[in-house]
């Protein structure tokens, strides 16, 4: 199955995908990236940090405008171009977090698709931004 083509696609047109991070993922990202900084694994160190405690990594959570890309808006076949992400509130362990891509702009002669992309908790907190340019499947 492929996604959608870029002319079937509309500024505005939007996709989210949810998911609870757990220690485990945390855990598991860590071991993915290499990124074994005691802020995300270490309880004892993280108590004493600005945030008080463990917190994800960033990437974790950009990671699921990925998932949003790439599965469902433009969707399977969709090549990532570039990503800009700023980093706005932590993610804690148990948080429920929606990442979401709106189309911004369409490019039909160079195939490529603009996307505002964010990451909101389940409070409703935008905790990371940024855009997003793709190319979808031709």
């Amino acid at each position: 199955m492929l996604g959608l083509k870029i002319n079937q696609l509309a500024v505005g047109q939007k996709a989210s995908f949810t998911k609870t991070i757990t220690e485990t993922d945390v855990y598991l990202f860590a071991g993915i990236s290499g990124d074994i900084n005691p802020a995300h694994l270490n309880e004892s160190y993280a108590k004493d940090t600005f945030f008080k405690g463990r917190i994800a990594h960033g990437m974790l959570s950009a990671s699921l405008i990925s998932a949003v890309i790439g599965v469902q808006l433009p969707g399977p076949g969709t090549i990532y171009s570039s990503q800009t992400l700023k980093f706005l509130a932590p993610v804690r362990f148990g948080d429920t977090i929606t990442a979401t891509v709106e189309i911004t702009e369409i490019f039909p002669d160079k195939n490529r698709v603009a996307l505002k992309t964010y990451c909101t908790n389940q409070d409703g907190t935008v905790v990371t931004t940024g855009e997003a340019l793709v190319l979808p499947h031709k």
